[in-house]
């Protein structure tokens, strides 16, 4: 449960083209770092194209102030799949 002192920064990013298999990879390994929340959004194209992922974004959320040395491991992470898929991008940020 979130109280008034825990602000969270949530973002969505997404890849395009990325099977939902590996947004559900994604999803775990993030989770493996303590403090951080994934979920998958559904893509809303009302378009049906078999180069399309299934999924319409990935949203990561951890709390203000999260550890310098954990967010980096985020990024890392991050970094991994972008090396072998495609370069995530930044859809929104929220606080």
């Amino acid at each position: 449960m979130q109280t008034a002192q825990e602000k969270q920064l949530r973002y969505q990013i997404q890849c395009p083209g990325l099977p939902l298999a590996v947004y559900r990879e994604v999803a775990v390994h993030l989770r493996q770092v303590e403090g951080v929340e994934t979920g998958l959004i559904p893509q809303q194209s009302q378009r049906f194209d078999y180069s399309d992922s299934q999924v319409g974004a990935l949203w990561i959320q951890y709390p203000e102030g999260f550890d310098l040395a954990d967010r980096e491991r985020v990024d890392r992470i991050l970094a991994y799949y972008g090396d072998r898929y495609s370069a995530w991008e930044s859809l929104v940020i929220c606080y």
